[in-house]
């Protein structure tokens, strides 16, 4: 046979599978109507797995095996989301337990940072709340975490991204442990001064402190000198102890607020080497409440340790037009080589879209969380 002729026994073959998935839908939507009447689960892993076997014992070879594998999965896999989907049209999906709110919080609300005054977190917080926000600081993430976990704070602000240095790790952990949401965000340019006491010369110092990202961010600068370099749990800890020491042959490398604050003299400014170096602080809070105009979705999850897990997962994105915008791991304390998966996605929880995608990831994931949307 010629080219031709075999391609066109391809179209035909194509034709009839075409015909026999839409036959075979049409069937899917028949069994979620009866699982709507009976209130059964749509995903069956036993069933899944007992099909596999059956259709790769038909197989005449291993790589067709292999193959009538990936494509039953694929196709098992779209007759859950249409009948999710059906769960979802029919008012089957249920309530997810989030409110929706026209606003945040009254004038009143009490806000904690991390950091001392004059840290990045600061200002992010005066940006997002306005400079008359009550708030207090605290010495980690950690007790930021547990500060509004216990009521003490309604609000906790909190790094997560930097521009430069990549994501801040601490927080997606602390997002997994705590019963915390997430309602908003507020992007800041950060801009890294080096500063000492008022006086000082650049030939003087001796000694930089500053928090770890910082002194990376800073590296290119750093480098042109021969200072010790110590590592601070934050910018603005830095600059209050310079302040503190007296000593001249001490800098700090920290915000140009945060020099103010301690009386510091700023000797250069901009020392980070990228000008358009910005970080993303999250807004958190312990109650389960969105903006009825949020318009990003956070959620975390774990998969099986089995190939192809997290294709599955991700699947429930594409099948319901949800635009991904970051993924993040993290590996499971106590589970060697298993990870659980941080989730940002485009989309607000009162649609139809994103409640179908949350009911197939809750079904077929572990641990799904939905982590806040804002």
């Amino acid at each position: 046979m010629d080219l031709l002729e075999l391609r066109g026994q391809i179209d035909e073959i194509d034709e009839q599978i075409v015909s026999l998935y839409e036959r075979r839908m049409d069937i899917s939507r028949q069994v979620a109507e009866y699982k709507i009447g009976t209130g059964k689960k749509v995903f069956d892993k036993a069933r899944e797995e007992e099909k596999l076997r059956k259709v790769k014992s038909l197989t005449h070879n291993e790589f067709n095996s292999h193959g009538i594998e990936e494509l039953f999965e694929q196709i098992m896999s779209m007759s859950r989301k249409l009948q999710y989907r059906l769960l979802t049209e029919h008012g089957s999906i249920g309530k997810l337990p989030f409110i929706e709110m026209d606003r945040l919080y009254e004038d009143k609300a009490r806000v904690v940072f991390q950091g001392a005054e004059g840290a990045y977190s600061q200002a992010a917080m005066i940006q997002y709340f306005g400079d008359k926000v009550n708030s207090f600081h605290v010495d980690t993430f950690r007790d930021a975490m547990i500060a509004i976990d216990e009521g003490s704070a309604d609000f906790a602000v909190l790094p997560i991204e930097n521009s430069t240095a990549g994501v801040v790790s601490e927080i997606y952990d602390l997002l997994a442990e705590f019963e915390n949401y997430i309602v908003g965000e507020q992007i800041i340019k950060i801009e890294h001064c080096l500063m000492a006491l008022p006086g000082t010369k650049i030939e003087d110092i001796e000694t930089v402190y500053s928090h770890p990202q910082s002194l990376m961010q800073s590296a290119r600068f750093l480098n042109e000198h021969s200072w010790q370099q110590i590592s601070m749990q934050n910018n603005a800890f830095a600059a209050r102890k310079v302040a503190g020491s007296g000593d001249k042959r001490k800098a700090a490398i920290a915000s140009e607020y945060a020099a103010k604050l301690y009386g510091l003299e700023v000797l250069v400014k901009g020392v980070n080497q990228s000008s358009t170096n910005s970080t993303r602080f999250i807004i958190v809070t312990n109650q389960k409440v969105f903006l009825k105009d949020a318009k990003k979705v956070s959620i975390c999850f774990e998969v099986p340790h089995e190939s192809g897990s997290l294709y599955h997962m991700l699947s429930h994105f594409i099948y319901n037009n949800l635009n991904m915008n970051r993924i993040e791991s993290r590996p499971i304390e106590g589970r060697n080589w298993e990870y659980r998966f941080f989730i940002d996605f485009d989309g607000n929880l009162s649609d139809s879209s994103v409640k179908n995608a949350l009911r197939g990831l809750r079904e077929e994931a572990r641990n799904m969380r939905v982590l806040g949307n804002y």
